[in-house]
């Protein structure tokens, strides 16, 4: 269990470090390139999105080391060990989809639980981020009028 916990413990971190970095450059980013409203806007919504798609794919390999290691439980259902797998339900997991056609049995559903988890406060975040680009941007064109 030791292992289980320094492992989702260290995969937690990382995510939520990647994402504060993520966040911080595109405010810094928004902050220095001089383009439209608009455009700017829509890079942060992109840079978001690749933050989320890269923690996903962190917990995928997450999922593929303890999947495929003897301690910690297995993935059962429309699974058949695959990267490409492990992704697919590091996604559905991140975002609370929860489509269920693949099982966490063992440890890793303390993984798949600490995954939506983090992937709600993450998504949150991104949420109040971009609320709070747009909002400093409305009060700009509010101001400009």
């Amino acid at each position: 269990m030791l292992l289980t916990l320094l492992i989702n413990s260290l995969l937690v971190a990382a995510a939520v470090v990647l994402h504060h970095e993520a966040l911080n450059f595109l405010f810094w980013l928004g902050r220095k390139v001089s383009v439209r409203r608009n455009v700017n806007v829509l890079i942060g919504v992109f840079g978001a999105l690749v933050a989320h798609v890269v923690e996903i794919w962190m917990f995928a390999l997450g999922y593929l080391y303890m999947y495929h290691s003897p301690y910690f439980g297995t993935l059962e259902g429309n699974f058949n060990g695959t990267l490409i797998d492990c992704v697919y339900f590091s996604f559905t997991t991140y975002t609370s989809l929860g489509i269920g056609d693949i099982a966490p049995h063992g440890a890793l559903r303390f993984t798949a639980g600490l995954e939506a988890l983090t992937g709600l406060v993450l998504i949150t975040w991104t949420a109040s981020f971009l609320f709070l680009k747009m909002q400093r941007y409305w009060q700009r064109e509010l101001g400009q009028r």
